[in-house]
């Protein structure tokens, strides 16, 4: 298939979406599910495929998801820095054999009392905590849109490798059935030679025989084609209908296809340590563990608030509740744990354990990304040497045919000439394609390992 050229995937935070209503749990039969998503009406490319999938991936509407929930984490982290508006009010009415009297009757407090107060209370000092909420907020947002990277990565991967399954599986299909007509050909020419009486019984038999045995190897690749479009529409999202035994309705309009584009080891590994959004990740866990050790420090220090309000209550000297007393203040409060009995302490030690552990994960991670993309490169240098091995050697099988079929029709040639060249051209064939297949997939997992993929537009 064509090259694409391979860039960093940007995507946006995406919009809240608004929450279904769950169903009751009931003993119902489950009802039939239906796909809500219209199949493609016209075979789809590559990157048709990879703009469904990121459309309609069971995986990346789930990260979505994890992106909205990440948005509310950001949102509860910042709140130590905004105000808090607070509203109390409550009314009584008390039994008047229970209300004391001054002495001599001359007054009573009333049977009913109430009293409504707006309060704001703003955080001026909490040892620290509140300057690390903005940062924390900062990489909580990041961390969660790192790892929405990852999951897109890898549905891209996944596609890519579906999609060429696909086409493998494909032309598998039509090698088997080129594969048959040879072998028919062989046979029809054996039954004709045999009429004549210039060959034995025992040449049909054997091309009968050959004939036989090649079936199921086409059986097996229609198989093979039913399985991967299967798994592809899996990845894409869509659901498979119930009534569709065969052939599910998927048509792909890209083929196999070798790009001779080169890749350097040292170039991929050091686009895999700046790239790779799994490590990016990490890096913002590490910072989120160090402004850990902020917050659990921030336990042993004071914490101060300015508070102002307004509120109305009800007189205690009146029997009318219409008469109130309102009014505003201002002021400040502030609290200091001397001594917690090492809470807090125990809170810094777990703090700075594991931001020691997060450090340890970077250094693991880039370690098994290196990994990835040394492994990932041989196998795509496996791949582009088998690939150039096998440039001729189809012709070459082609040709070797050709003139088996020749010396035997003249005589000079015996049919099994004409078998093994018959079987050394399918098996040319089946390893051409495979060896298309395995450089387009070795390239996307290399590719995927330096942390590239293809950029997309979700539309």
């Amino acid at each position: 298939m064509k090259h694409i050229t391979p860039l960093i995937l940007a995507f946006a935070l995406p919009s809240l979406l608004s929450a279904a209503d769950k169903p009751a749990v009931t003993n119902a039969p489950p009802v039939a599910v239906t796909n809500a998503v219209a199949w493609p009406t016209t075979p789809l490319s590559l990157r048709d495929a990879v703009e469904v999938a990121l459309r309609q991936n069971s995986a990346v509407l789930k990260s979505k998801s994890d992106l909205e929930a990440a948005h509310g984490v950001v949102m509860q982290t910042r709140a130590i820095q905004l105000p808090r508006v607070g509203f109390t009010g409550y009314h009584t009415l008390t039994d008047k054999e229970a209300i004391e009297q001054y002495p001599g009757g001359f007054f009573a407090s009333p049977d009913q009392a109430w009293a409504l107060r707006v309060q704001v209370t703003q955080s001026i000092y909490e040892g620290g905590r509140i300057d690390s909420a903005l940062r924390v907020a900062g990489y909580t947002r990041e961390q969660a849109a790192l790892q929405h990277q990852t999951v897109i990565a890898d549905t891209v991967l996944a596609v890519r490798t579906a999609y060429d399954d696909v086409l493998l599986a494909r032309q598998q299909i039509v090698v088997q059935e080129a594969s048959l007509e040879l072998l028919k050909k062989e046979l029809q020419d054996n039954e004709r030679r045999f009429a004549a009486g210039t060959v034995p019984r025992f040449n049909v038999l054997r091309a009968e025989v050959e004939l036989a045995n090649a079936r199921p190897k086409l059986i097996r690749a229609r198989n093979a084609l039913r399985i991967a479009k299967n798994n592809l529409a899996n990845y894409l999202g869509y659901d498979v209908p119930r009534k569709v035994v065969q052939d599910i309705p998927l048509e792909l309009s890209g083929k196999l296809e070798a790009d001779p584009t080169e890749i350097e080891l040292p170039v991929a590994l050091a686009k895999a340590l700046e790239q790779r959004s799994e490590l990016a990740a990490l890096r913002k866990a590490e910072r989120l563990r160090k402004e850990g050790i902020v917050n659990a420090e921030a336990g042993s220090k004071p914490s101060a608030q300015i508070v102002a309000g307004l509120g109305s209550h009800s007189s205690r000297f009146s029997q009318h509740l219409t008469r109130d007393i309102s009014g505003w203040d201002i002021g400040w409060q502030a609290s200091w744990n001397i001594f917690d009995g090492k809470l807090t302490k125990g809170k810094v030690a777990e703090a700075t354990a594991l931001h020691r552990k997060s450090l340890e994960d970077i250094d693991d991670v880039s370690r098994r990304i290196e990994l990835d993309v040394r492994t990932s490169y041989s196998n795509f240098i496996e791949a582009k040497e088998v690939l150039e091995s096998q440039k001729k050697v189809q012709e070459q099988a082609e040709e070797a045919l050709r003139l088996a079929i020749a010396r035997s029709e003249a005589g000079t040639g015996t049919q099994l000439d004409v078998l093994n060249a018959q079987t050394a051209l399918t098996e040319a064939r089946t390893t051409q394609i495979t060896a298309l297949h395995d450089y387009s997939v070795a390239r996307a997992k290399l590719e995927r390992a330096m942390g590239v993929t293809l950029k997309i537009e979700v539309k």
